[in-house]
């Protein structure tokens, strides 16, 4: 027993300082524990598989927060018994981000924050990488973006909100599966990818306050672009955004840059719409631009506007990495 608490303190220290290793370690040697507290609250079946799944993503946006290392593991074991009490209560897939007996005062923080200051970012955008296309999308909006309500992610998906939970449920177990598994491999970095990416924004959305909207996306995006508006309206090629956006600057329509998450093949932007004082209501307030990418254009895009009333409160936030 006390061979084993100062490995456990070691691996805490480790992780906290960003080594992805042993936090992976730290998981792999208390996940048999921290399965059986699951078994023991929900019984043998999905749901207690589902609760160990989430607590190992909470543990990873967490670790920072164990002041006691030596009291890791009971910390682990109180994770999974508040989840499974979740599970109980609602009887259906709890979100991480909703999980407020966890949180640090002052609210919850930004999820690429964490990431940041743990230097586990490009670890954790490794495993979200080998997600198939549609369990990373959703993933990347739930927990990325301001587009957090499954509604307003089923409506950018054209899927019904039942899928959106079924592929969330599927990600979180195959992030989970994904994270132990390239634990001790080498990541990409994506805090320099996802600054690119945020450099490429700027200046597109720049050279559209200059007039030259059309030879920034050109530049970027496959002229055949296969473009999904907000509604269900679908076009092909820019020109229709073109125009729209034109219609928009000219009418006193500010377009401001958020947040920006970048991937191999799916880049999100999050725009904020400031409507003229004697139009407040010409936009609506906000606008997410997905981005799919063929040989490195954009080749499909969905333009969604979330609605405010039922999405997360504007904030100011600074770009992070898979973000």
């Amino acid at each position: 027993m006390g061979d084993m608490a100062p490995a456990d303190v070691d691996l805490v220290r480790e992780a906290q300082s960003g080594d992805a290793g042993s936090l992976g370690l730290l998981l792999a040697r208390h996940q048999a524990d921290m399965r059986a507290v699951a078994l023991s609250i929900l019984g043998y079946g999905p749901e207690a598989e589902d609760a160990v799944q989430e607590a190992a993503l909470v543990v990873l946006r967490r670790i920072g927060d164990v002041r006691d290392p030596r009291a890791v593991a009971p910390w682990l074991r109180a994770i999974v018994r508040n989840i499974c009490r979740m599970h109980l209560r609602t009887r259906r897939a709890v979100p991480v981000d909703d999980l407020e007996s966890l949180l640090p005062p002052g609210g919850e923080p930004d999820p690429g924050e964490i990431l940041d200051r743990y230097a586990t970012r490009d670890w954790v955008w490794r495993a979200m990488e080998e997600l198939s296309p549609n369990l990373r999308l959703v993933t990347m909006l739930r927990y990325f973006t301001q587009v957090t309500a499954y509604e307003h992610i089923a409506e950018l998906c054209g899927v019904p909100v039942g899928t959106v939970r079924s592929r969330l449920n599927q990600a979180r177990a195959k992030m989970s599966e994904a994270l132990l598994a390239t634990a001790s491999l080498a990541y990409d970095d994506v805090a320099a990818l996802t600054e690119a990416r945020r450099r490429e924004a700027e200046e597109i959305l720049g050279a559209a306050r200059r007039g030259s909207f059309a030879e920034a996306l050109a530049a970027h995006w496959s002229p055949e672009v296969e473009v999904c508006w907000s509604r269900g309206k679908r076009t092909r090629g820019f020109d229709y955004l073109v125009r729209a956006m034109e219609r928009d600057l000219d009418d006193g329509v500010r377009h401001d840059l958020g947040g920006v998450v970048a991937g191999r093949e799916v880049i999100i932007w999050e725009t904020e719409l400031t409507n003229p004082p004697d139009d407040p209501f010409h936009c609506p307030p906000a606008a997410v631009w997905v981005q799919f990418l063929e040989a490195g254009r954009v080749r499909r895009f969905r333009l969604f506007h979330p609605r405010r009333d039922a999405a997360v409160p504007a904030v100011s936030r600074r770009p992070v990495a898979a973000r």
